[in-house]
């Protein structure tokens, strides 16, 4: 909410079925005769031993640096803090921006674990991805085209991700980031409160508006200093390509209904729907 205010695949190797196996026995013993016969088949009793089970890690779109390393924990096996503990030393290949956090560069995608995959590996393999994917041709020249560089695309991005419900939604909220960056205007997100305070909620106090963060969007103009999660493509294609439009506010005052403008007045009403509706549903 923007407000002026709160309320490998590896080759595989051949090898024969169980079928297989029978047949090139039975074979042997044609050609060995009985007393070959007394050694071969008990071999036919072992089992191929089984391939390594498939495991995959899924990272959501917008997910938190936090939220990925816990997660990669569980599905390595590790110790709760082993992954957060290993960016220090994985020699992650991020902008000199981010200094070290990956924070936007986890790219959320469907990763393979196998028992050599590492924390550090994983990380490697996120970052790279995300480097490639946020490093091509018409993302670089959207970042040129807005004025911004490619890691404040993605911090733009996040915060995109993170606020908007929709993929047109995102276009706009894009848009409302643009045109207050473009107005020295401070962004007033919620999301970076929320980022801030480590939670998720769509209720936001006078209170948490004052909170000592350079993530507080409210009292801090300008960009929140990382990204506030990880984004997908669709939210990077946003904030490169924000919809044409003059909003400079926007509230979702019910599931599927958001409402952008650039007139403050309208904007109260709209917050004033919204919290009218948080206290209907007995959440307000």
């Amino acid at each position: 909410m923007a407000n002026e205010s709160p309320d490998t695949r590896p080759h595989r190797r051949i090898r024969p079925t169980r079928r297989g196996r029978l047949l090139l026995v039975v074979a042997a013993v044609l050609a060995l005769g009985a007393a070959a016969a007394a050694v071969l088949v008990p071999l036919l009793s072992k089992e191929p031993k089984p391939a390594e089970q498939a495991r995959s890690l899924v990272i959501p779109e917008g997910w938190r640096a936090s939220q990925v390393y816990a997660a990669a924990d569980k599905v390595l096996g590790e110790p709760a803090g082993t992954t957060e503990t290993a960016v220090a030393t994985a020699d992650l290949s991020l902008p000199a921006e981010a200094k070290g956090n990956p924070e936007g560069y986890l790219f959320p995608a469907t990763y393979p674990v196998t028992s050599g995959t590492t924390p550090k590996s994983l990380l490697r393999y996120m970052v790279s991805t995300a480097r490639t994917r946020f490093g091509a041709d018409h993302i670089t020249a959207g970042a040129q085209r807005n004025n911004v560089t490619v890691y404040q695309t993605v911090t733009i991005a996040s915060v995109v991700q993170a606020e908007a419900d929709t993929e047109p939604d995102m276009g706009k909220v894009a848009r409302v980031v643009h045109n207050r960056l473009d107005r020295s205007m401070p962004l007033q997100m919620d999301s970076t409160l929320n980022y801030a305070l480590n939670r998720s909620t769509l209720d936001t106090t006078t209170g948490d508006t004052k909170i000592d963060s350079p993530y507080n969007s409210y009292e801090h103009k300008g960009l929140p200093p990382t990204p506030i999660g990880n984004p997908g493509e669709e939210a990077m294609v946003a904030a490169i390509n924000p919809t044409p439009g003059p909003w400079l506010y926007f509230v979702t005052v019910a599931p599927g209904d958001t409402r952008f403008t650039d007139d403050y007045a309208e904007q109260q009403r709209n917050v004033a729907e919204f919290n009218r509706n948080r206290r209907s549903e007995g959440t307000g």
